[in-house]
């Protein structure tokens, strides 16, 4: 099942009616805002004497809203949350950048949103904001070549999530937010009472209503769960031009009729193919990679895989093929699956694997010897020594054979733009 206006969407160009969509959704945004006072710096500039704290309730009503009917989406299996753009974690230029926009925020009274907001309003102190924050990033822009390095590679986490961090279910984490929001709901009133002096008995008691339907909605995400990976792989489609005609496949029909399986001269042309980025994942054991290994192959063991799932739906460039590889086929075929299930755009195998690649472009190499004991998925070489991408046919010559002929099977799947959000 397809989110409901992912279709509608991707035609923007096409229909009209998705630019309305975004005005009203926009309007929406920004009516809210002035209306919960997001548009008085005083009003949010007092969030930090504890006085008025309209901006942390509002803020995070939002957060576990959001959050909530998210990874209800999830569960239901309404939504993919491998293909939901997550940013990126960088703990230095987080914490740094953190710093500044909270200084920021209580000298100049607004965060970037909040100013746009007030500026639409015909409020000066919101438009000089808004100037000095096109300022800034025009600086930024300009300087940044001079710590490109550190503001991209220190404290970088990849795609981190909650879940992850604490080890905990996803339904768990959504929960333990809600809780600790509610907490926070009722402490903020306490402060607002005790050191702003605001009498709360005209409080709505909808809120309270409010409150128990989110933890009501947090309580049916932990029951109904996250989709396992074999129910996602179940759900795959793929589709293929034959004839001229687009035709669906599901993820089994894509194995059995091999169409995912790709020649080792096939998976050698990549490296040559500038319209492409192949990013060979080997996922046999350390101690067979060490034998012997495809020259930039990246050695990620079977049982390993689903810990770099993250990076690889995150940071690769969107023209990325991977091409998985085990001695034979039968770990690299699971390999594909739990890549496909996770929506790892772009995956294939070399077809036979390594001892495939082996005796394509070394078989009348001296060092390699048969190995007749080998059992499915080993090595059915023997090696002198472990040289790993040492031996010449781990990197063969591209003028050798520069006039491989294959059957095709790639087909590049360009992944969608990335995009953050926020208050920033």
């Amino acid at each position: 099942m397809q989110f409901p206006l992912q279709s509608f969407i991707a035609v923007s160009a096409a229909n009209p009616w998705t630019y309305v969509l975004f005005g009203v959704v926009g309007f929406a945004f920004g009516f809210t805002l002035e209306m919960s006072g997001f548009g008085n710096s005083a009003k949010l500039a007092a969030q930090f004497y504890f006085k008025e704290l309209t901006v942390l309730k509002v803020m995070f009503t939002a957060i576990v809203t959001a959050m909530v009917l998210l990874f209800g989406a999830v569960g239901l299996g309404i939504l993919d949350f491998s293909q939901v753009w997550v940013n990126t974690t960088y703990i230095a230029s987080g914490v740094l950048g953190g710093l500044i926009m909270g200084v920021g925020f209580i000298v100049g009274g607004f965060c970037p949103t909040t100013s746009l907001a007030s500026a639409s309003t015909g409020k000066i102190d919101g438009m000089m904001f808004m100037l000095g924050g096109f300022v800034g990033a025009f600086l930024f822009g300009e300087t940044e070549q001079y710590f490109t390095q550190w503001y991209n590679n220190a404290g970088y986490l990849g795609r981190l999530t909650l879940d992850q961090v604490f080890h905990l279910p996803v339904g768990v984490v959504v929960l333990l937010i809600v809780l600790m929001a509610l907490f926070m709901f009722w402490g903020s009133e306490q402060l607002e009472r005790i050191i702003g002096k605001k009498d709360m008995s005209h409080e709505p008691k909808l809120r309270l209503v409010g409150a128990g339907a989110l933890v009501a909605v947090a309580l049916a995400v932990v029951f109904i769960g996250q989709p396992s990976l074999d129910s996602r792989y179940v759900k795959l489609t793929f589709t293929r031009t034959v004839n001229g005609e687009q035709v669906a496949y599901t993820a089994d029909q894509m194995l059995e009729k091999r169409l995912v399986f790709i020649s080792p001269a096939e998976a050698f042309k990549a490296q040559y193919n500038q319209s492409m980025n192949p990013i060979y994942l080997d996922v046999r054991s350390e101690a067979d990679y060490n034998l012997y290994h495809i020259q930039d192959a990246v050695n990620v063991p079977l049982d390993r895989l689903t810990e770099v799932i993250p990076t690889l739906l995150s940071e690769p460039p969107a023209n990325s093929v991977f091409i998985v590889m085990s001695n034979d086929e039968t770990a690299a075929v699971k390999a594909w699956k739990t890549l496909s299930a996770s929506s790892v755009p772009n995956v294939y195998i070399l077809e036979g694997g390594v001892n495939n690649w082996i005796a394509f472009f070394g078989k009348d190499d001296p060092q390699f010897q048969p190995n007749l004991n080998a059992g499915d998925d080993q090595l059915k070489y023997t090696f002198t020594a472990a040289l790993g991408a040492g031996y010449k046919s781990c990197s063969p010559s591209p003028i050798e054979y520069e006039k491989l002929t294959f059957a095709q099977k790639i087909v590049l799947q360009l992944k969608r733009d990335k995009s953050g959000g926020g208050c920033g």
